[in-house]
C-alpha cells in the first residue's frame, strides 16, 4: 500500500463515529478492519471506512483531525452523508485512490 496521508472516520451499523489520522491512511485502515489495534475501535467493532480525505502531509491531516474531531456529531454525520450518501464501507474506494 502507498503512503498517503489523510484523515478517516470509522464507524459501525450503530453509527458509533472513531476519526482519526494517518501518514499512510489506507495502511491504518487496514489495521483497524483487521482488528490488529486494541482500542475504541476494536471495542466497539468500527470497520466501516465511512469517510476519508487525503491531504498534503501529515501536518495537514493532524490540523484536519482536530477540526473533525471538534465538530458536532450532526456536523459529522452531515460530513459521512455529503461524501458517503448510503453509508457504505469505502475501503476499496480508499484503496483505489491511495495507489
Amino acid at each position: 500500500m502507498s503512503e498517503s496521508p489523510g484523515v478517516y472516520i470509522m464507524g459501525n451499523q450503530n453509527l458509533t463515529l472513531y476519526t482519526g489520522m494517518s501518514g499512510n491512511i489506507s495502511g491504518r485502515v487496514f489495521e483497524h478492519k483487521e482488528k490488529l489495534i486494541t482500542g475504541f475501535t476494536y471495542k466497539y467493532n468500527l470497520t466501516d471506512l465511512l469517510y476519508f480525505e487525503f491531504t498534503e502531509d501529515t501536518w495537514q491531516a493532524l490540523i484536519r483531525e482536530k477540526q473533525i474531531k471538534n465538530m458536532s456529531r450532526a456536523e459529522k454525520l452531515k460530513l459521512i452523508e455529503d461524501f458517503n450518501p448510503l453509508f457504505i464501507d469505502m475501503y476499496g474506494e480508499l484503496l483505489e485512490k491511495s495507489t
